[in-house]
């Protein structure tokens, strides 16, 4: 019998190893907030479940500047805003190399529209997006910019300039999405309320839409069709949750019941999961239709700044300090658990846990493979935490009020 230590194995096991390390290293990119589809979710992915000062920190960088918008991960590539200056009228987008932490290139903007925003914000809040080309920098100036991979300036849009009165005193925090060529902006708030299609290569408007006047924190994702041409962008805000067609604009269909201004829904398996009533599970009806069918409605569920998230069949809301469970096909509370602290980050899941940071910089890691969830470690950054972190080359990439870390074995 010939074992993998055996000469006739060697050649055959070093190929085997040379893929593996090939495939690890190039993983799968986290384009997003809250990842490519918006789900939290990183399938595949292993990072660590425990790390501290000497363990399994790969690097620790300092940030200039302010932010709680999160990381995301471009192949080898870190992207990341922040915004600098007394007013925060200097607008940072930077590039860091995903393996060794070291800054490839950093582009400073001015500030076009309002930076006033609340103290525990920052004019860097949204989340960047891309679509593997471009990278589309939003920020609560309602400055987008479009940089290559390389930093190189493709456009830039100040839509305050065309919207004068789109603002809030807090500040905006809704992060874009990039559905084929079009790239999402919600720009809501109790004045010049309104959502937007632009196009990713000019920067055009294709569509724009007013909404209602209320200020919105929540964040545009996809719905995706059987082929990406019956994609859908899906547009939450206090009056309910609108599908659109992300070329036009044009409704597909709504469902007009009062929703979450601050945690965004969630899609799995063709269900979207609206924080309304609580929690509600829709199932978009035929084509033609202009209602979606509610499944179910569950107060219980009811998340609070954190966005829900669905994994391996279960939902997961934070409802302040307690994590609960339902289950996806009724609605039905499962369990809960108690973690420590402030939540404002989204959580994200990967290897059978989930990860949550409170504002203090402390990780609960969460196993989930049980009948029941369990806390299996508590890691201490040390920093003040807000943004929701990126997985990716079995990786946390995590941004503190100063400093953007890798977590890895």
């Amino acid at each position: 019998m010939k074992t993998l230590n055996s000469p006739a194995c060697r050649p055959a096991v070093a190929v085997i190893l040379s893929i593996a390390l090939v495939t690890g290293l190039a993983g799968a990119d986290w384009r997003q907030f809250r990842g490519n589809d918006s789900s939290s979710v990183a399938a595949g992915e292993q990072p660590p479940v425990v790390w501290g000062e000497t363990e399994n920190i790969a690097w620790k960088i300092p940030l200039t500047g302010r932010g709680l918008s999160g990381p995301i991960i471009v192949g080898d590539r870190v992207y990341l805003t922040s915004s600098d200056g007394f007013n925060q009228e200097r607008l940072l987008v930077e590039c860091f190399d995903a393996r060794t932490g070291v800054r490839r290139w950093r582009r400073t903007f001015l500030a076009t529209g309002r930076t006033q925003c609340h103290s525990k914000m920052a004019v860097a809040t949204p989340t960047p997006a891309s679509d593997g080309k471009r990278i589309f920098a939003f920020f609560s100036s309602n400055d987008l910019i479009c940089l290559d991979l390389d930093g190189n300036l493709l456009w830039l849009r100040g839509l305050t300039h065309d919207y004068p009165n789109a603002s809030n005193s807090l500040g905006m925090a809704s992060s874009p999405v990039v559905v084929g060529e079009t790239v999402v902006v919600q720009v809501e708030n109790h004045a010049d309320s309104f959502s937007t299609g632009l196009d990713v290569k000019t920067g055009a408007t294709r569509w724009h839409i007013k909404q209602t006047r209320s200020d919105n924190w929540s964040s545009p994702l996809v719905l995706k069709g059987k082929t990406p041409a019956e994609n859908l962008v899906l547009l939450q805000n206090s009056s309910g949750l609108t599908a659109l067609e992300p070329l036009t604009g044009k409704q597909a269909w709504r469902f007009d019941q009062p929703a979450g201004r601050t945690p965004s829904a969630v899609v799995a398996n063709g269900i979207v999961f609206v924080p309304s009533s609580g929690l509600t599970a829709l199932k978009p009806g035929q084509p033609g239709s202009k209602t979606p069918k509610i499944l179910w409605q569950e107060n219980r569920l009811s998340p609070s700044t954190p966005s829900p998230l669905v994994y391996r069949g279960r939902i997961y809301t934070m409802t302040r300090a307690i994590l609960k469970c339902g289950d996806t096909a009724t609605g039905k509370l499962l369990w809960q658990l108690r973690l420590e602290g402030a939540f404002t980050s989204s959580p994200v899941a990967a290897d059978g846990h989930l990860f949550f940071f409170n504002e203090k910089g402390v990780a609960h890691v969460v196993d989930v493979t049980g009948e029941k969830g369990k806390i299996v470690a508590k890691n201490e950054l040390g920093e003040t935490i807000l943004c929701t972190p990126a997985i990716a080359n079995n990786a946390l990439f995590v941004r503190s009020n100063g400093h953007l870390w890798k977590i890895s074995r």
